[in-house]
């Protein structure tokens, strides 16, 4: 516990206004406090459910850009993020990371973009993000920007990446991760969410909790389909 980073994220619902689509959101609606013990936290849960704007809150509190980035980016194309970073307090550990990124599939091109500008600077190094493909500089972006003693939060990564790059990115979150790093992961993987020793937040079912890699929807769902994938689709196309 004492090497996170990041130990909880503390909410103060009185300053949130009766009318926020917040209140909506049974995962987070009048939740106090979600602590953290592992070095890799993974939120999973159906869409809309809360995962990605209880991250996207953690980031811009922690001091991240809402579209991505690291802390130093400061850009926006589209303010969409919600209010409720402001009615945030992180639980920070005694130390202090030394680098992080907030990475996020819905908005990596702009932050691609960006990428590219801020390494033409002096002393940069063009990444030339844009040439390559989706899939080849959201990885490079991750590997790049990967240290150990680092704070990094992932809104569905595998949204760019194959299954066979999913498995590159699950080994750098978690030999960084034993390296001292902290990771947290909106993800919808059966592959990322088996990260060893990773803990798993449910957004399911009521405010968030803790729950089992197996009983989680992409674990299940996915081992059902591939163990039985004539019978799931026969039941799901019949007329």
């Amino acid at each position: 516990m004492s090497d996170l980073f990041i130990r909880a994220a503390c909410m103060d619902w009185d300053g949130v206004g009766k009318d926020s689509y917040l209140w909506n959101i049974p995962a987070v609606a009048g939740v106090d406090r979600v602590d953290f013990e592992k070095p890799v936290t993974c939120f999973v849960g159906e869409n809309g459910s809360g995962k990605s704007t209880l991250l996207e809150a953690m980031a811009v509190s922690y001091g991240f850009n809402p579209e991505g980035g690291t802390r130093n980016y400061s850009f926006s194309t589209f303010d969409s993020h919600s209010e409720l970073n402001q009615h945030m307090r992180l639980v920070k550990g005694p130390k202090k990371a030394r680098w992080g990124y907030f990475l996020r599939a819905e908005s990596f091109y702009n932050v691609a973009t960006a990428e590219d500008e801020y390494s033409r600077g002096p002393g940069g190094v063009p990444q030339n993000l844009h040439k390559k493909s989706h899939g080849e500089s959201f990885l490079a972006t991750a590997q790049n920007n990967f240290r150990p003693g680092g704070v990094y939060l992932l809104d569905e990564p595998e949204a760019a990446l194959s299954p066979q790059r999913q498995l590159t990115l699950l080994r750098e979150i978690y030999v960084c991760a034993r390296a001292g790093a902290q990771f947290f992961l909106v993800t919808h993987s059966p592959i990322l969410l088996g990260i060893p020793d990773a803990a798993i937040l449910s957004f399911d079912d009521g405010p968030v909790h803790p729950v089992a890699y197996e009983d989680t929807d992409s674990y299940q769902i996915t081992s059902l389909f591939l163990s039985d994938r004539k019978r799931i689709l026969h039941s799901l196309l019949e007329e």
